[in-house]
């Protein structure tokens, strides 16, 4: 029961339809828009059970894991299936992020460097799923203007890296619901303003109390019949765990 109790989200909604721009939009907070979404999809603490589908045009992959969050600095994410990832597991603690390898028994530390790359031959980056960027601290944010989506009232926000920030990204664009703070669509872009990939969120579902998407599809900008599924069957938000469990030792005991 202990191991089953966390993690940690990116997810959406409620709202209604509305004119761009108003006068309310101008007295907004972007950073404190990003902060309170955050809140709203991860809570203080959490744990998810989740399978990642990584389709291609010539192959199809599943990848089954559990993960568990604590704030904004802990995190780990263990691979359950298939059996030949079975144990891999990912931690986050602090600016550290380790990777174990079950089949050779040996823990290693990712550098910076390696925040861009994919992860498990997703179209997730390594930042996604274990989230080493900080969206309030590492980014300068702009409230473009509110606007409809999908049938929902949405804040657009633009965000760029703060000068001397190992971010990957050039850009960020972030629609985020006003009803309930409810994040519905990422767009990431290179240095050049290009967009790398689109982050959709749907298949609204409650989770322990919440309104949340069961769904983030991954959409490559460059890449034709190529996506990555990552679909919540569980989470739970709130739950009893410490720093503790966030170490290099626990990441070869999960199972």
């Amino acid at each position: 029961m202990f191991y089953k109790n966390y993690f940690s989200g990116k997810t959406l909604f409620s709202c209604l339809f509305v004119i761009t721009l108003t006068s309310g939009v101008s007295s907004q907070d972007p950073a404190e828009i990003i902060d309170r979404m955050e809140e709203a999809m991860r809570g203080n603490s959490s744990y998810a059970e989740m399978t990642m589908k990584i389709e291609r045009p010539r192959y199809e992959r599943e990848v089954s894991m559990r993960s568990w969050m604590l704030g904004r600095d802990h995190s780990m994410i263990l691979i359950t299936a298939p059996s030949r990832d079975e144990g891999t597991a990912y931690l986050m603690r602090g600016n550290d992020i380790w990777n174990y390898d079950p089949r050779i028994d040996r823990t290693i530390r990712l550098p910076s460097s390696m925040m861009a790359q994919s992860w498990m031959g997703s179209d997730f980056t390594n930042d996604d799923l274990v989230r080493d960027t900080d969206l309030v601290e590492d980014y300068e944010h702009e409230l473009l203007r509110t606007e409809e989506y999908e049938g929902r009232e949405a804040y657009v926000i633009e965000m760029r890296p703060r000068p001397g920030t190992p971010i990957v990204w050039g850009k960020v664009m972030m629609w985020i619901c006003t009803a309930d703070y409810i994040q519905l669509r990422v767009e990431n872009y290179d240095q050049q303003d290009e967009r790398v990939n689109t982050m959709e969120l749907d298949q609204i579902t409650r989770f322990d109390g919440r309104e949340l998407p069961a769904r983030i599809t991954v959409t490559p900008a460059d890449k034709d019949n190529e996506r990555t599924i990552l679909t919540y069957q569980e989470m739970e938000f709130d739950i009893d765990i410490n720093t503790g469990f966030f170490t290099q030792q626990n990441m070869q005991r999960l199972r």
